[in-house]
């Protein structure tokens, strides 16, 4: 079970992540590759090529947790790879992924003046100024 308690922040690896590495070659992506500290009070979230596996990298106290999520049917809604910086989603987002409520994660964030979001399925955009 995932403490949210301690989770300060939530972290998609966009694109595929290769699901044979374990805990020492993701917590390298997540120091080399997202310039981040594997050891933070973060969830690190991983998706397979199919889109119908996860793995969550988590740091607690004296070691480090590995979920493993695999879905039956269907699969994850999850960002293209545009460059090498992680999604940062709120854990709720992320409840709501694991859930398999694909049209409340955002799959894009663009702009600096204002924010879009874009729904995967609902096809609707939201504008913040």
């Amino acid at each position: 079970m995932i403490n949210d308690q301690k989770v300060e922040r939530v972290y998609l690896a966009k694109g595929i992540t290769d699901l044979r590495k374990s805990i020492d070659g993701l917590a390298a992506i997540v120091q080399e590759g997202f310039d981040l500290d594997p050891f933070s009070p973060s969830l690190f979230v991983f998706c397979n090529r199919k889109r119908d596996k996860l793995k969550i990298l988590q740091w607690e106290h004296i070691g480090f947790w590995l979920h493993y999520r695999r879905l039956e049917e269907g699969r994850f809604a999850w960002p293209e790879k545009d460059d090498t910086s992680p999604m940062t989603i709120s854990y709720r987002q992320l409840r709501w992924l694991l859930d398999g409520k694909r049209q409340m994660i955002p799959i894009s964030l663009e702009g600096e003046d204002h924010l879009t979001l874009t729904f995967q399925r609902m096809n609707l955009s939201l504008i913040v100024k």
